[in-house]
């Protein structure tokens, strides 16, 4: 099966699973199960990658950036300000001029602070970054966010490494039904059928990281996932049947004799 292509700021995509670079054993295990999950995007936090010596370790060393596309993320920041800043530093160490936005609100939840994260996309978006803002799933605020110049949203299944799933289905149906630009849906995602859900529903790709990462076999699990977006993606474009309250034979009965 040849996955159909997506595209984000004119970059094509044909894989539509993002994965992230955090919490694995080692650096050996992240590099294999990147292999596995197919992923073409692979998002780092720009506080996690050593910028200032180059001459030393870095996270950076165990990611082909010729293969993969680097997706920055501002991971940590609690304010726009400190959100800004972080991208900043990210496009000046050349990571990138993309940034997957994160302001978070609260310490515990790791919620989005949905209007500091509109008040930083404005100002990434005019200084000339791609900017893929991590939010709640509110429709409203995604719709926002389109309008303040993200090129893509990124509404959460659950809060981020919850393992919880799609908590609101409903929204990201909706979401995705009004939105002009890619819809990702990250954080939340448990196992395989939360992936395929989240592509069922109508979403353009998924991001994961502890889903993979945390998993016994990481390995494993990364290929778990590759698979249930592409059966997911298939489901969704082949249009499931209507949910009906009654049974409906499979085998029709009429015509058949002594009825």
């Amino acid at each position: 099966m040849t996955p159909d292509s997506f595209t984000i700021a004119g970059k094509t995509f044909t894989s539509r699973l993002l994965v992230g670079t955090g919490k694995y054993s080692s650096p050996a295990v992240m590099v294999k199960a990147h292999e596995a999950s197919g992923a073409e995007m692979i998002t780092v936090a720009v506080r996690r990658v050593n910028i200032s010596d180059r001459s030393k370790e870095s996270l950076l060393d165990y990611i082909d950036t010729s293969k993969y596309t680097l997706l920055p993320n501002t991971a940590g920041c609690y304010t726009a300000d400190e959100a800004i800043r972080t991208a900043r530093l990210g496009r000046e160490a050349g990571l990138s001029n993309w940034v997957k936005l994160e302001v978070i609100g609260d310490e515990r939840t790791l919620f989005p602070d949905n209007e500091a994260l509109l008040e930083a996309t404005r100002v990434l978006v005019r200084e000339g970054f791609v900017v893929l803002p991590y939010t709640t799933d509110d429709p409203v605020v995604c719709r926002k966010l389109e309008e303040a110049g993200a090129a893509a949203v990124m509404p959460l299944g659950a809060p981020i490494g919850s393992g919880l799933g799609i908590q609101n289905a409903n929204n990201i149906r909706i979401i995705r039904e009004f939105s002009r630009v890619p819809v990702i849906v990250d954080a939340g995602v448990g196992t395989a059928s939360d992936a395929a859900l989240a592509m069922e529903l109508g979403a353009d790709a998924v991001l994961m990281n502890t889903a993979i990462a945390g998993a016994q076999d990481p390995i494993a699990m990364a290929e778990a996932m590759k698979l249930a977006v592409q059966a997911g993606r298939l489901a969704y474009l082949a249009g499931r049947i209507p949910r009906k309250m009654y049974a409906n034979a499979s085998s029709p009965v009429e015509g058949l004799v002594g009825r």
